[in-house]
């Protein structure tokens, strides 16, 4: 049976993560390090370590993992929840998280929010990370009562979370055209009107991973921050019924009309970041939408279904080419059906489906191909910064065709594997991710008067 290599397929050994490995101690060798004059021998092995041996697993053990950092998860426990998970098995991937979730959601209503309110936050933070994890791998039967059990349970966990920050985060409906778009709004403490960085997630992402992903590092830097969802994304999905539309501006227009609005927000130091898929749709967004100051894209996208038709692979992608709708969603049907198939291609084509409302493989693919640049790249008038994960498998090439494209308006940077930010988004490097690109971006709004 020929396999679809699906958008998500993701073949990832791991990530360099030096606090899941017990280094064995060994005697210091000169040779290798000198302490008087601290040379030392470059490293040379960049291969990252493998904590699951699902690869699709991993990839998302390590999302959740990549929140640490920022108030979204704590190592140790995810590390447990990950020794409980079942290679291809996704109701063992749901049973670990939520039990996780669970468990850190009765530590955090046990607190004193009043006296603890910095404990509390910590908590309630995590157990709704962890049950956005727990839904991860349940889109392929869109009636499982889960899919919005675990994001009302997320949801309120994450509300209690956000009213103990400092300045407490506020969630915020806005109208687009024929649908609304949900915000939360969180404002640095830094008075008077501020730079504003809208946080906007792609194929699967919800907005709330957001805070933990860029949102608290930009806060602490002073800029205010409004992360967001549009169609065929978690919320939009579940409340709303849409799926993904190609004209993000769309989604983005009325979030800049909405932050104009605000006393608290420079007009003139507005910027937009795309994460993942948004990489393509946070660029297509400024085409259109000129009130932008800066885009970032992590990591930058430029034909979306050029991508997915290579991850299809040349067999089922000539069958698309080729208008045979039949075959294409039969094979989609079979690799669904089946068990051992791997974990990446089933949840690449269930995920796929659900965000583009449709239970077609063939649909899917017809309908990614609308999904890009091609003649709107050079509509684009702000700066972009353009992020490139080294070893990123679902979109090698695109981060540099999108630079390329760009020219003079693209600052292009590659992040390494010896670094341990090669990976899709630089998941488990995004301290890094947030230094290189916040400190652009902060040059950019400098350079706003």
């Amino acid at each position: 049976m020929v396999v679809i290599r699906s958008l998500y397929s993701v073949i990832l050994n791991g990530i360099y993560f030096t606090g899941a490995v017990a280094w064995p101690l060994q005697p210091l060798d000169l040779a290798q390090h000198d302490p008087r004059t601290e040379t030392q021998i470059p490293m040379t092995n960049a291969t990252p370590v493998t904590l699951v041996a699902d690869e699709s697993f991993n990839f998302n053990v390590l999302a959740v993992l990549s929140g640490a950092p920022y108030e979204g998860a704590d190592i140790g426990e995810v590390l447990v929840a990950a020794n409980n998970i079942i290679e291809g098995d996704f109701e063992s991937f749901h049973d670990a998280f939520n039990d996780l979730a669970n468990r850190v959601h009765a530590q955090a209503i046990a607190i004193d929010d009043k006296k603890h309110p910095l404990s509390a936050r910590n908590l309630f933070f995590k157990s709704a990370a962890y049950y956005r994890a727990a839904d991860a791998y349940l889109h392929g039967n869109w009636s499982d009562p889960r899919i919005m059990t675990l994001w009302q349970k997320q949801a309120e966990d994450y509300n209690k979370a956000i009213a103990l920050l400092h300045q407490p985060g506020e969630r915020i409906e806005i109208q687009a055209d024929n649908f609304t778009v949900p915000a939360i709004f969180f404002k640095t403490s830094c008075t008077g009107k501020r730079p504003t960085l809208i946080l906007g997630q792609g194929y699967d992402g919800a907005m709330e991973d957001l805070y933990h992903v860029m949102g608290k590092a930009a806060v602490e830097r002073g800029i205010n921050v409004i992360v967001y969802e549009g169609p065929g994304q978690p919320t939009v999905r579940r409340y709303q019924n849409l799926g993904f539309i190609p004209e993000w501006e769309r989604v983005i227009s009325p979030v800049v009309s909405y932050l104009l609005t605000r006393e608290d927000v420079d007009a003139d130091k507005i910027a937009l970041m795309g994460y993942s898929f948004g990489g393509f749709l946070a660029p297509r967004a400024a085409a259109f939408e000129h009130r932008l100051a800066a885009v970032i894209a992590i990591d930058g996208i430029y034909d979306f279904g050029e991508s997915i038709l290579s991850q299809f692979g040349e067999g089922p992608a000539e069958l698309i080419r080729a208008g045979n709708k039949e075959a294409v969603d039969e094979l989609g049907k079979q690799i669904q059906a089946t068990a051992n198939a791997p974990t990446t291609v089933r949840w690449g084509l269930n995920q796929g489906e659900w965000t583009f409302k449709t239970q077609s493989a063939y649909d899917y693919a017809v309908q990614a191909q609308r999904y890009t640049l091609k003649g709107v790249v050079d509509k684009i008038r702000a700066p972009v910064f353009i992020g490139e994960a080294e070893s990123d498998i679902f979109f090698a090439g695109q981060a540099t065709k999108l630079a390329n494209e760009l020219g003079d308006l693209a600052t292009y940077h590659l992040f390494p594997n010896l670094d341990g930010a090669g990976e899709h988004c630089q998941i488990g490097a995004s301290v890094m991710m947030n230094q290189v690109s916040l400190d652009w971006l902060e040059d950019v709004f400098a350079k706003t008067q």
